[in-house]
């Protein structure tokens, strides 16, 4: 078993590029637009679309298992908790034919818990076309692009601090109080951090 992180990329060569020296190991699975990762430590499925402009970088979850008893299970175990949204079997996706359940967190994260059965050529099933005659997405293939806006009653209000960490960030205080400033600013030791 190990977990699926599926995410919408740029550009998927760089994004190849990039994945393959951070784990060590090149892709399992590449077509135009699609790639995948199979990385054993740690147990992960990493899959990439190329998705230009998505408006999200996080495609979906999921989780794939070996054995069809574990796919049975989950279909089993959310479906009795009525958080199964879709169940597939024997369906192509992601360039593979495979039994799966589907579920949506209450943001609308989806999830996938699957089997791969076997190696396909296409992307995925054809598109159909729901009861009002539009198309439907078939697969976890990336939604078209779209412009989101933030309200600014949520936007961030700006800072002039910066708190303190332990790892990545400035560890001094961006007060100016008593005329002391930090030492070296986040963009100075960023720079720093990449010349080394």
């Amino acid at each position: 078993m190990r977990v699926q992180l599926a995410l919408n990329v740029e550009n998927l060569e760089e994004a190849i590029e990039y994945y393959t020296r951070l784990f060590g190991v090149g892709p399992n699975k590449r077509k135009p637009g699609y790639a995948n990762f199979a990385i054993d430590r740690p147990a992960l499925k990493l899959v990439l679309f190329e998705a230009p402009g998505a408006a999200e970088r996080l495609n979906h979850l999921g989780v794939e298992v070996f054995e069809q008893e574990d796919v049975d299970r989950a279909v089993t175990r959310l479906s009795e908790g009525g958080i199964a949204d879709e169940i597939e079997t024997a369906e192509t996706c992601c360039f593979a034919t495979q039994n799966k359940v589907w579920s949506s967190d209450p943001q609308g994260l989806r999830w996938e818990w699957y089997r791969v059965l076997a190696d396909a050529e296409e992307f995925d099933r054809p598109s159909t076309a729901s009861e009002n005659g539009e198309k439907e997405t078939a697969c976890c293939a990336p939604a078209e692009p779209v412009e989101t806006v933030q309200p600014s009653c949520c936007a961030p209000e700006p800072t002039t601090e910066v708190a303190p960490t332990s790892c990545c960030g400035p560890t001094a205080s961006a007060s100016n109080e008593g005329g002391r400033e930090r030492d070296q600013s986040v963009e100075e030791r960023s720079a720093t951090t990449l010349t080394k």
